[in-house]
């Protein structure tokens, strides 16, 4: 691992100081603050799942619309921690709360598997930090979010115990710990796997023995992590739903790769993408930098997985896209010095380093701040939609879904079911994906997400449907209200017969007519 200079933290950088970790950590809860309600892409839908999982038998509404199983399956962290949180708070903020904890977590889990490779934080791990709001965050993988936090703190947890020769108790450990992650999110056990079968292996060969050798020791190690597999195999064999495909996809991968940190501006997103290439370069072309080789391998294991897996498992889309974030992270926290710490660089790379992390934290306050004012004006039509009412709503995602500003109101109208208990047709019903049944068989093709997406008609296989298909297609008997939010251009004969209720620059809320 080289000296990178003493266990103690006496005489350390200011970058090491246990208070200005704790500063950085917290600090990552900035852009959640203002928005009442994270705007994330996905977040919404699983709110409205949220509020049918806490008020299904309470409500004289929802049980009209939708059913709700529980289920052993690996996609339940927040779902469970809402639970009780929801009934003592109130749903939303029982949500924001919880996502409120999501980026400091992750922050502390890079910090503290930094600290126990390289035995003190090097200033070059600043630049990981940023991907505490990566694009699967950003996209609203919550429950994904959430394991991948869980995951990498209990990584820092398995190094530290390793490094002690506590091996016995860290085997005892990581039997719960591994069903906790895997409750949280199945893929997020699947990267504690990896992360710590990959550290163990290079642990094993620092010990002397070969490679093979130090593989198959280090899946013993591991396996006492694959209690999860039982629960995995029961839980598939009783699902029949779910496609699995996209295997391969390179141009997919390679857009995955600029998009790392994909928010709102595309040649800011992009250009922080770079900087983390040219962090990256740094630490190979600079004499005085190089890698942890325990971390670079376990960096080069969570690429080759990205490589193999497909877009779509299980019903579960951008499965591949949602580790190559953590690629890149695992990357950089692997930088260190080689032999012993050169002040002035360390000091111009923790400038640089915070600097970057400040900037990418003022992105995306700014740009959660934009959507959530902008969401705040929409759900003013919610004041005019009484409680139960059924409510098919469509929204553009314009040219093919490639626009690079991130579709935060792709389930806006799941607000209908969080604080109307009425029937949105954006929810997602999948076996095997989430514990959600659908009873409104009326609303027929505008049961169940996307139908609420429209696209240009030149667009295949992206989902949604053009804006003239869409309003044709509403079964008018099977809903009170449409709801236009943001539309595209359309036909307006379309909209004969409805009555305007409220209106927001294009988005036009109609009443149906008996």
């Amino acid at each position: 691992m080289g000296a990178t200079g003493s266990r103690s933290y006496e005489g350390s950088s200011w970058w090491e100081q246990p208070r200005w970790l704790i500063a950085l950590a917290l600090l990552s809860t900035v852009p959640l603050l203002y928005p009442p309600v994270p705007p994330l892409v996905d977040l919404l839908a699983h709110m409205g799942r949220y509020r049918v999982q806490l008020d299904l038998y309470n409500s004289p509404w929802l049980h009209q619309y939708y059913g709700f199983h529980w289920a052993a399956i690996g996609n339940l962290g927040v779902d469970l921690l809402v639970m009780p949180l929801g009934r003592l708070i109130g749903l939303e903020p029982a949500v924001k709360l919880i996502l409120l904890s999501i980026p400091p977590m992750t922050v502390a889990g890079f910090l503290w598997v930094a600290r126990e490779v390289h035995h003190r934080v090097p200033p070059t791990a600043l630049f990981a930090l940023p991907f505490a709001y990566s694009h699967p965050f950003m996209f609203g993988f919550v429950n994904f979010a959430l394991s991948v936090a869980l995951a990498f703190l209990a990584f820092g947890l398995w190094l530290h115990l390793g490094a002690r020769k506590r091996l016995r108790l860290r085997a005892l450990l990581f039997v719960p710990i591994s069903i906790v992650v895997f409750f949280a999110h199945t893929f997020g056990w699947g990267m504690l796997g990896l992360l710590c079968f990959s550290a163990e292996a290079v642990r094993q060969h620092d010990a002397g023995k070969g490679w093979f050798r130090s593989g198959v020791n280090a899946a013993l190690h591991a396996s006492v992590m694959a209690l999860p597999i039982l629960i995995t195999v029961a839980w598939r064999s009783e699902a029949h739903g779910g496609m699995t495909r996209g295997w391969f996809d390179w141009d997919r991968k390679w857009d995955y790769l600029q998009m790392v940190l994909r928010d709102r501006w595309e040649w800011f997103d992009i250009g922080s993408a770079a900087v983390i290439g040219l962090v990256l370069v740094a630490a190979i072309v600079l004499r005085r930098l190089t890698f942890s080789r325990n971390l670079l391998f376990t960096a080069f294991v969570l690429l080759v997985f990205f490589i193999l897996l497909p877009r779509t498992v299980f019903g579960s889309t951008y499965a591949d896209m949602r580790l190559l974030p953590y690629v890149l992270a695992t990357a950089v926290l692997a930088i260190r010095f080689k032999g012993d710490t050169h002040l002035s660089l360390a000091r111009a790379l923790a400038v640089a380093g915070l600097a970057f992390y400040l900037v990418r934290l003022g992105g995306n306050t700014l740009s959660m701040a934009y959507a959530a004012n902008d969401q705040r004006q929409e759900l003013k039509a919610l004041d005019h939609i009484p409680m139960g009412a059924r409510v098919a709503w469509i929204t553009d995602e314009g040219e093919c879904g490639r626009m690079w500003a991130l579709p935060n109101n792709s389930h806006l109208g799941a607000m209908v079911v969080v604080r109307r208990h009425g029937f949105s047709n954006d929810q997602w019903v999948i076996e095997g994906l989430n514990l959600l049944d659908l009873k409104y068989r009326a609303a027929g093709k505008f049961a169940a997400d996307p139908s609420q997406i429209t696209r240009p008609s030149w667009c295949r296989g992206r989902g949604g449907w053009p804006v003239n298909a869409a309003l044709r297609n509403i079964p008018r008997e099977a809903f009170d209200y449409i709801w236009l939010i943001d539309p595209p251009p359309h036909n307006p004969k379309l909209l004969a017969g409805l009555q305007p209720v409220w209106r927001n620059g294009r988005s036009v809320l109609y009443r149906v007519r008996p």
